[in-house]
């Protein structure tokens, strides 16, 4: 639900800080008071177009800030979720409106575009009155709200993933037959191509390795020269292991008469002459490893050149070479199994699409069943709404040669205004308030299913009175038992319904130098007198106090 609404400077309307509760929300207040202001602020909260008209005049900027509480689980909070931005709880959302032009908008305190606050807003709120009505307009909610009030969503759902099943197969498919038209069209270089390469035999990271090898080898000579140093140094102008050996043959002989004194100096002695033979056997295999025949380096040479030169002609890397061959071996192949996958291909693509057309006529035989359902419970609506004349038919049409996700049907609410006139769409032949009461019998019916969780009915009484003004009030208390509902009106019998009354005026400011719009919310007595002065104009009788006593007493 909508908790509180926040403006400041938006055309006459100073500093509101409005705390709403759930239920019916009336809005009254005499005409140019600035209810229309009200409205206007919170559509420019919800991704209305932006104007710097709408600044009050000497200011810089204006704002407006909505929140809405809902329930976990919301999928308003998915949607932001994917969209990066944080909430949880509670989605606060604020418009700033600058007076030179630009605007910006923010949700929970984050950056957002307006295109995902207006996806975020039609989650939190339907506007339906005199000049505003998204439900009615689109044609697409029409099939949403019959599939809602049929209980459809799940098998929408479950057709949903058929539909991804069968565009899935038949994509595949046609990619398939593409690659095969594309290899007829080329078989000869692929064939060329394929064999080229396969006679190349390129390996993964060869080219990385022929050209550490060919790097080692040029430089073979420098590291067999290091090592036969290395060796000198060992064995000096006689043997260094000869003169080792004679020193621990002399120390042995007399090391028994040393009481132990000279066998650690033995062991060390040992200890060396096994490591000087290991360091030679270390220098001799490492000098056979550099041992390369000249003819080895050309032969790596002309390897990378041969592999690197069919890099170029094939507008590759090396190491890409592999992959190629393997795809124009692929390609090759597709030609070659005799269509064997074709078959298996088309096969799969006829079972998702014969699932997919069996599921969608399922639900198409559900939607006109529910239609005939929804027809004859909007009927009953419509005489106490002042429609009686009206006549209110959800057309389905079927088109099997456009489906889509959705399934085969084309789902739109039609009337006729008066009796013998053609159905046509509402827009066409319906006033504003008799849109919004459409929409109202709609709703009725619909309770809380396919709908935002705030309703906002804006003058959807304007020229009708008596009976039909309390049919209107009594079937927004109604809606109101399971949704938020906020109704702007001039109706004594609709603002009598209410759980929470909002008085909208317009008066000067402190300064008395400009008017302002004030909204307040009044008590049991100042709703009284409200109602009273809706019933008889500026001057408020004592007949009219009593009248509108009786309206309130009967709004239980």
């Amino acid at each position: 639900m909508l908790t509180a609404l926040s403006i400041r400077d938006i055309v006459l309307i100073e500093k509101l800080d409005l705390s709403l509760d759930g239920g019916l929300t009336i809005l009254t207040g005499e005409t140019g008071a600035g209810k229309s202001i009200l409205l206007d602020s919170l559509g420019l909260a919800l991704g209305a177009r932006g104007d710097s008209s709408l600044v009050r005049s000497g200011q810089a900027k204006g704002s407006v800030t909505a929140a809405f509480s809902l329930p976990a689980g919301h999928f308003a909070f998915k949607l932001l979720e994917e969209q990066g931005v944080e909430a949880e709880g509670e989605i606060v959302i604020r418009r700033i409106q600058n007076a030179d032009g630009p605007s910006r908008a923010t949700i929970n305190e984050q950056p957002v575009s307006l295109n995902l606050l207006r996806q975020i807003s039609i989650l939190l709120i339907e506007l339906h009155g005199q000049h505003a009505d998204r439900a009615l307009i689109d044609v697409a909610a029409h099939r949403r709200l019959l599939d809602a009030f049929g209980g459809l969503e799940e098998q929408v759902e479950k057709l949903g993933l058929l539909w991804q099943a069968m565009t899935t197969a038949r994509d595949e498919l046609d990619q398939h037959k593409a690659l095969m038209a594309r290899a007829e069209a080329e078989r000869d270089y692929l064939e060329h191509a394929a064999a080229e390469l396969a006679e190349l035999g390129p390996e993964p990271d060869e080219e990385q390795h022929l050209a550490e090898k060919r790097q080692l080898m040029m430089q073979s000579e420098q590291y067999v020269s290091a090592l036969d140093d290395a060796e000198n140094a060992l064995a000096g102008d006689s043997s260094g292991e000869a003169r080792l050996h004679a020193a621990l043959r002399k120390l042995e002989r007399r090391k028994e008469g040393a009481g132990g004194r000279l066998d650690h100096v033995c062991a060390a002695l040992d200890r060396v002459i096994l490591e000087f033979a290991e360091a030679q056997r270390a220098m001799d295999e490492a000098r056979k490893t550099f041992a390369f025949d000249p003819r080895d380096l050309e032969k790596s040479e002309e390897r990378l050149f041969a592999l690197r030169a069919a890099a170029r002609k094939f507008k590759c890397t090396v190491d890409q070479l592999a992959g190629v061959r393997e795809k124009f071996e692929t390609d090759l192949q597709v030609l070659s199994d005799g269509g064997a996958k074709l078959v298996v291909l088309e096969k799969a693509y006829a079972e998702a699409k014969a699932i997919y057309e069996k599921a969608a006529d399922a639900l198409s035989a559900a939607r006109r069943k529910t239609a005939k359902a929804l027809d004859k419970a909007v009927a009953a609506e419509l005489p106490a709404l002042k429609l009686e004349r009206a006549r209110f038919e959800t057309d389905v049409q079927v088109d099997a040669a456009r489906p889509n996700s959705f399934g085969i049907d084309r789902v739109e609410f039609v009337v006729a205004a008066n009796p013998g006139t053609p159905l046509q769409p509402l827009m066409k032949v319906a006033s504003g308030g008799e849109l919004a009461r459409f929409m109202l019998a709609l709703k009725v019916i619909l309770a809380a299913k396919g709908s935002a969780p705030v309703l906002i009915f804006d003058e959807i009484d304007t020229g009708v009175g008596g009976a039909v003004a309390d049919a209107i009030g009594n079937r927004l208390r109604r809606l109101a038992e399971g949704l938020q509902v906020i109704a702007v009106t001039h109706s004594p019998q609709v603002a009598a319904r209410a759980a929470q009354h909002l008085l909208i005026s317009k008066m000067e400011d402190v300064k008395g130098k400009r008017m302002v719009t004030r909204v307040q919310p009044l008590s049991s007595q100042s709703r009284r007198e409200e109602i009273a002065r809706m019933l008889s104009g500026a001057s408020v009788t004592d007949a009219a106090r009593a009248q509108a006593d009786e309206l309130l007493a009967g709004r239980g």
